[in-house]
């Protein structure tokens, strides 16, 4: 595979020694709202559950998707060659790569995230074009340091990097703690970088979403937190958000690839400037 640079290690513990396949975790249940097969009969029971009760959800999961392609698309055709995504998810074509890499066919691309079912498919991310690189990172959002020092082998941290954090962030259900691991990153970076991001709200959608993330964090590993709008503003505040601002994620730079969105979905999404 060209421009691999990492790989699940060898030897040792298997990604699959890690899954814990009686709760439900968030990469899964995603999966199965996606569509996807990489999930177990406990995320199914939950993601369908909360899917009844917020008939929402599925439009959300795929508008993200579509925001990512939108989003990481535009900050290539800007220049950038070079993308930590953190969070990664389980792999669903296109991934960040591919989409930065038709645009910018020397794009370097590390992917960051914890989940040993992620870590297990990690291989799928390192398809690289023969121009480019990508690297896969074994890491936790809360580690943002060894994020950064690992990013480091693969990245020039001196040179303007996009990160992306999609559908991540609530999951840091601190303020506190939300803000001051999204600025150890983006303190890392040089002025000209970028950061794209999804963040869920239940300032959307009506009282049915509230009801879907008391479910959630009822019986999900990983509890999530939605904001509002300023609260949102409020961990990015010293960034340019270009147009048209935050807004939910169909709203943000429609292209035609998301006909068949909603008007919104409970979700924001923005894309903003390290001055």
């Amino acid at each position: 595979m060209a421009g691999d640079t990492s790989a699940p290690p060898a030897g040792g513990p298997t990604p699959s020694d890690r899954i814990d396949s009686t709760r439900p975790h968030s990469a899964r249940v995603w999966d199965y709202w996606l569509g996807g097969k990489d999930n177990y009969e406990v995320d199914r029971e939950l993601g369908e559950q909360i899917a009844q009760a917020n008939p929402h959800v599925v439009a959300m999961v795929r508008a993200d998707r579509t925001f990512m392609r939108r989003s990481v698309a535009f900050l290539a055709g800007q220049g950038v060659r070079q993308f930590l995504d953190i969070g990664t998810g389980l792999p669903t074509e296109p991934n960040v790569h591919q989409v930065a890499q038709d645009v910018v066919p020397d794009a370097r691309v590390v992917y960051a995230d914890n989940d040993p079912v992620v870590l297990a498919h990690a291989r799928a991310l390192l398809n690289s074009g023969p121009s480019g690189v990508t690297a896969y990172l074994d890491a936790d959002l809360r580690e943002p340091g060894r994020i950064l020092a690992e990013a480091s082998r693969t990245l020039d941290l001196g040179e303007p990097v996009a990160i992306t954090l999609m559908s991540l962030m609530h999951f840091v259900t601190d303020a506190g703690d939300a803000h001051a691991i999204l600025w150890r990153l983006l303190d890392a970076v040089p002025s000209g970088s970028w950061l794209a991001f999804t963040h869920a709200t239940a300032e959307l959608g009506g009282p049915k979403v509230r009801e879907a993330f008391r479910m959630w964090n009822e019986n999900a590993v990983q509890k999530a937190r939605p904001r509002d709008h300023d609260e949102v503003l409020a961990l990015i505040d010293g960034l340019e958000l270009v147009e048209p601002g935050l807004v939910s994620p169909p709203q943000w730079r429609p292209d035609g690839d998301g006909e068949r969105e909603p008007r919104e979905v409970p979700m924001w999404a923005g894309v903003a400037r390290k001055p």
